[in-house]
């Protein structure tokens, strides 16, 4: 018989109660460090008081208009973005999945109105991740994500991750868009080298097309920057976001500059949901902290403590890890052994990592996480590693 919830998802058997800072409490009121905040998601913890008092005090006066209004959470959100990124123009969405949607849209309008409506085919690599809708699967274009989801969306070219000679070779008159995640979050903590993206911005120049971003994951401070693309010294011309900025309310949006948000005039695009003034009261809020000016110099600190840590571990568990890669506060290890062995045992020592592709186990924690809890983490996946290695 068929739960009461639809079975898509392989769910550990716990059930998280509340939070606290970098905690989570079972039911049972054992204490797990989060050190996968939701997946990126719970960017400054569980429960920070900002957050919620900003929540509560925005749920006593209004939770929601539509979009066929102003709304004034919303503005000051976007005028926030516009402020501290590439950015001329904000679109609030409610996920990731739903900025992708709206960023395909976007460049493909762009070219029709400017008289090459031929130009429609987006450029993406493998091991990506664009989320679960059906531009998002198709931009993907992996067989895991697409198998038995057909017809699917055409105008997508998938080429592998680093082959610059296919690259050159696929880009041609039909050609509208590059989409990259500057850190491929699901495909393994799979950061492209600054190079790389200077190049692809180069190649988006030289041949007037678009450059879409998809910083969903490693946005919002996880890298040490309010956004990733920053340490490469360029900028895109669409990008996607979500996740951290919503700081566990569920937020997305899409940033463009006006020339390539030019297409998207009134009735083009809408959402519901998107851009409520609970969500983006809660973004506010996120904002005025991540951009404070020494939270970003913190989670690069952190990031370095953490590094060194997991270096440690890997050198102490030969046979369980094998390396350390990704940037800021999002990193990955590289296993020897399957990725989910490592979280379970993670589970039975109460440290909570996320698997991903290319057998990494990922870390996400709170960009605010201490440096105590950094060594407890890490003393945890130790005893973990060591579990594993008896059994």
């Amino acid at each position: 018989m068929i739960s009461s919830i639809l079975p898509t998802y392989s769910r550990a058997p716990l059930s998280f109660v509340s939070g606290e800072g970098t905690w989570l409490i079972e039911e049972d009121g054992r204490r797990f460090l989060d050190m996968g905040a939701g997946i990126a998601v719970n960017v400054l913890g569980h429960g920070h008081p900002a957050l919620v008092s900003t929540l509560k005090a925005q749920a006593d006066k209004l939770w929601h208009t539509s979009n066929l209004y102003h709304i004034k959470n919303q503005e000051a959100l976007a005028e926030r973005l516009v402020d501290n990124t590439f950015a001329d123009t904000v679109f609030f969405t409610n996920s990731g999945t739903e900025a992708c949607e709206l960023a395909v849209k976007m460049a493909r309008k762009y070219f029709y109105d400017k008289g090459q409506p031929e130009r429609v085919e987006i450029i993406t690599f493998d091991g990506s991740f664009h989320g679960r809708s059906s531009a998002g699967i198709a931009a993907a274009g992996s067989e895991k994500m697409t198998k038995g989801f057909g017809p699917l969306l055409p105008g997508f070219v998938h080429l592998g991750f680093g082959d610059h000679d296919a690259l050159n070779a696929a880009i041609n008159d039909k050609t509208c868009a590059i989409m990259v995640e500057p850190v491929q979050g699901e495909g393994g903590i799979r950061p492209l080298p600054d190079a790389c993206l200077k190049g692809l911005r180069d190649l988006c120049d030289e041949h007037g097309i678009l450059m879409i971003l998809d910083e969903v994951q490693c946005g919002v401070g996880r890298t040490g920057k309010l956004f990733a693309h920053e340490w490469a010294g360029v900028a895109p011309d669409i990008m996607m976001v979500a996740k951290g900025i919503g700081g566990g309310f569920p937020l997305g949006a899409v940033l463009a500059t006006e020339d390539a948000a030019s297409g998207m005039t009134a009735g083009t695009h809408g959402s519901t949901y998107g851009g409520n003034p609970l969500g983006c009261a809660v973004g506010c809020a996120v904002m005025d902290i991540v951009t404070g000016a020494e939270f970003l110099a913190e989670v690069n600190r952190k990031s370095s403590l953490m590094r060194q840590k997991l270096e440690g571990l890997v050198a102490a568990h030969p046979d369980v890890f094998e390396a350390v890669r990704g940037s800021g506060l999002m990193l990955g290890i590289k296993c020897k052994v399957a990725p989910g062995e490592v979280v379970n045992a993670g589970y039975s020592q109460e440290v909570i990592v996320v698997p991903a592709a290319d057998n990494v186990v990922r870390l996400l924690p709170p960009l605010n996480i201490s440096d105590d809890e950094i060594a407890e983490a890490v003393d945890r996946l130790d005893r973990a590693a060591s579990s594993m290695s008896a059994a």
